[in-house]
């Protein structure tokens, strides 16, 4: 048994999300120099990263690694002494929680140096990322995480719901929008639940905030506890289903002071109206535009039936506002979670 330690400084965005990742995975049992070590590390980046599919710390579940056996080893005189070593580097791509290979290939590599580090870096120096090869092996290894979530797609699912039943919306959020937009039905199936996961956390938020501005206002019936209670309301999701009791409770907040007292006040709710309107007139364009291009598609003649279907069927503009807010909630979660992630059974030879 050996064991996997992913570790990662890499910076959580946004486009982290919603694409297939590959974390690059070395072990501590790999037997030699941190040089050599290192320069095979960067070459496995290199892989991934010039195929768009370069890791992040968002998702560790899916590795590239390469195990490294020798083949020969050949000393020649000198001076200076040389070692000529020809290696086998089997690459593999792979689930790190269930211990799956998805693809692997074999690379056959020599190196010649003053000693065996060198000999070891001069023959990963040869590793090619275009290499045909090692592009059709990252090709089965895509296709084998898309099919992964095409097979799995009901379970992750169910799993969102299950941790929304025990109020862990940012977990459900999270490992929802870890489907990749290429596994497009699993994808926008992820992506239907998510509106409700997104809307039930906003709402059970919006509760929370609302009941706690309502005890700071209780507590202190002053400019003071206005202020603070506004300070609270201003950080309800401006699309949560509470807007109506928020609405009124500010306007008991503000028949109760004096005219000279509301000036702050006032000013701080106004930036929050300004906040809820911006928001709906960005969701008002996007749904007009999708008006517009349904119009445009229905006077089009003879177009691809399917893939007017499923143009008709989803509005992207809205798709995109509410994957962004979707995005930026996962992202948090990301950032919140620890930097060394372990597992058993992870290296295939």
């Amino acid at each position: 048994m050996l064991l996997f330690v992913f570790k990662s400084n890499a910076q959580i965005k946004l486009d982290d999300f919603g694409r297939i990742v590959l974390n690059t995975y070395l072990p501590d049992e790999i037997d030699f120099s941190n040089d050599a070590k290192n320069l095979l590390s960067n070459k496995l980046n290199q892989i991934a990263s010039n195929n768009g599919i370069g890791g992040s710390q968002v998702n560790p579940r899916f590795i590239i690694t390469a195990a490294v056996n020798v083949g020969s080893k050949d000393i020649i005189g000198g001076p200076p002494q040389m070692i000529a070593q020809e290696i086998e580097v089997t690459l593999y791509i792979g689930d790190a929680v269930t211990n799956t290979v998805f693809s692997n290939v074999t690379l056959s590599l020599k190196g010649v140096g003053t000693n065996e580090s060198k000999a070891f870096i001069e023959a990963f120096k040869a590793i090619n990322s275009k290499n045909k090869e090692v592009i059709e092996f990252l090709e089965a290894g895509k296709n084998k995480i898309i099919n992964y979530y095409s097979t799995n797609c009901d379970f992750l699912i169910k799993e969102a719901q299950t941790l929304v039943s025990q109020e862990k919306f940012d977990e459900a959020i999270y490992g929802l929008s870890l489907v990749p937009e290429v596994c497009e039905d699993c994808y926008f199936k992820s992506l239907d639940y998510l509106s409700t996961v997104y809307q039930q956390k906003i709402d059970a938020e919006c509760k929370t905030k609302f009941n706690e501005a309502k005890v700071t206002w209780a507590g202190a019936q002053t400019p003071n506890g206005a202020e603070k209670a506004g300070d609270i309301l201003s950080t309800i999701n401006p699309m949560a289903n509470c807007q109506t009791d928020v609405t009124a409770f500010i306007k008991t907040i503000d028949a109760k002071l004096k005219a000279d007292e509301k000036a702050r006040w006032q000013f701080k709710m106004k930036q929050y109206a300004d906040k809820i309107a911006a928001q709906k007139e960005q969701v008002r364009i996007a749904e007009e535009k999708s008006k517009r291009d349904d119009v445009y598609r229905e006077n089009q003649s003879q177009r691809d039936a399917v893939a007017q279907e499923k143009q008709s069927q989803r509005n992207y503009d809205l798709d995109k506002i509410r994957v962004s807010a979707y995005r930026d909630v996962a992202v948090e979660y990301a950032k919140n979670q620890p930097k060394t992630i372990t597992y058993n059974n992870i290296y295939w030879r």
